[in-house]
């Protein structure tokens, strides 16, 4: 459910009363002010999806047939996808069962000579082992792409996620934290040579931005690229969003510790488990989810939910396990956690603006549940 907090309209009456509503306009570069403020960053860019900015990644870092990139099998399409469409092949490594993040101890088995990249994904808004990672891509000369689709308002020892790769990526679609009124993303650029390359991509492979700035007299086609501006409708939206994004990110760490308060016991008893936030790190309230014993036992209490009008869910099929993942990656190493944890992990209700009532309705039925299975 999309986030309202009354903000957004006025913005977008603004954005209205413009003679124009294309991409890079006056509420693109509010937008990329008060993220280069937030964050710390010298430049970001709105993209029209987190989809397309790890496209954008994927250009910048000239992926060509036969390269290789390291990512979690336990992530959205979009991780993959944005790779494989330069000729990349995918390699997946397992994951950690506490976070449900990439294993940063398995990473560097996966490497060989024709590895380019590390793709880390932060679950839930909850930050990958940076460091370590950043250490691995170091010593082996890799670029690391941070997917924090996620991530808004999350913290890795203080810093913003998306800032400590050479790349990072937001995604401001309807599900996520803050929105820019459906589809959107956020392209994060901590590498100060790809600035000028991702403009033109970002731009249909155009000098544009730079005529623009009065650096050159005309503007011609100079790289690969293609369209990825976001609307100013979009960005007025996600600017109303911004505005209000304390209350939002307040409210939505408030839910998440109120599930967790209510649900302590049955993880107490050993009947689930609850999401690990390590230490030194701050998490967003993105998503809020539990941990059955097995599958079989999942799939009743989705039903025993569903039947009291609770609607739960379980996220991804680990994507080494598609028909595409087959066919353009390998998994490396066993795969100890990733399927296992995936099949036991059960997503509940959450959004800006659930009350604590509905909460306390939800863990009651939760524990309705495994009362009646003792």
């Amino acid at each position: 459910m999309s986030p309202r907090t009354g903000l957004e309209e006025s913005s977008v009456l603004k954005a209205l009363k413009q003679s124009s509503l294309n991409g890079d306009g006056v509420f693109t570069k509010k937008c990329h002010e008060w993220f280069e403020h937030e964050l710390g960053v010298e430049k970001v860019l709105l993209t029209t999806s987190c989809t397309h900015a790890l496209e954008i990644c994927a250009m910048l870092l000239n992926i060509r047939e036969g390269d290789e990139v390291i990512i979690p099998s336990y992530t959205f399409v979009s991780t993959a996808n944005a790779f494989v469409l330069r000729g990349a092949k995918i390699i997946f490594v397992d994951i950690r069962p506490d976070t449900m993040n990439i294993d940063e101890t398995k990473i560097e088995q996966a490497i060989t000579e024709k590895t380019k990249a590390i793709v880390p994904v932060h679950y839930a808004g909850v930050s990958c082992e940076m460091d370590i990672i950043m250490s691995i891509a170091n010593k082996h000369n890799l670029f690391v792409v941070e997917d924090a689709a996620q991530g808004i308002r999350s913290s890795y020892k203080g810093r913003p996620l998306g800032t400590i790769g050479h790349l990072g990526t937001f995604s401001f679609h309807d599900t996520k934290n803050v929105t820019s009124g459906g589809e959107g993303g956020l392209l994060i650029i901590n590498h100060k040579p790809f600035i000028n390359r991702a403009e033109v991509i970002r731009e249909k492979g155009t000098d544009r931005n730079s005529f623009l700035k009065g650096y050159v007299d005309k503007y011609s086609w100079v790289d690969i690229g293609s369209s990825y501006l976001l609307g100013e409708l979009g960005a007025a939206y996600l600017y109303g969003q911004l505005k209000g994004i304390d209350l939002i990110h307040a409210k939505r760490c408030d839910s998440w510790n109120e599930y967790h308060k209510n649900l302590i016991k049955l993880q107490e008893i050993g009947a689930i488990s609850l999401p690990t936030i390590p230490k030194n790190l701050e998490h967003n309230g993105h998503m809020f989810y539990i941990k059955t014993k097995s599958l079989h036992v999942r799939t009743k209490l989705i039903e025993f939910l569903k039947l009291n009008n609770v609607q739960s869910a379980f996220h991804y099929v680990p994507l080494h396990s598609s028909k595409a993942g087959l066919k353009y990656g390998v998994f490396n190493g066993i795969d100890r956690y990733t399927t296992k944890e995936s099949k036991r992990l059960v997503r509940l209700p959450m959004y800006y603006g659930i009350s604590n009532s509905q909460i306390s309705y939800i863990s009651e039925k939760i524990s309705c549940f495994y009362n009646a299975s003792n």
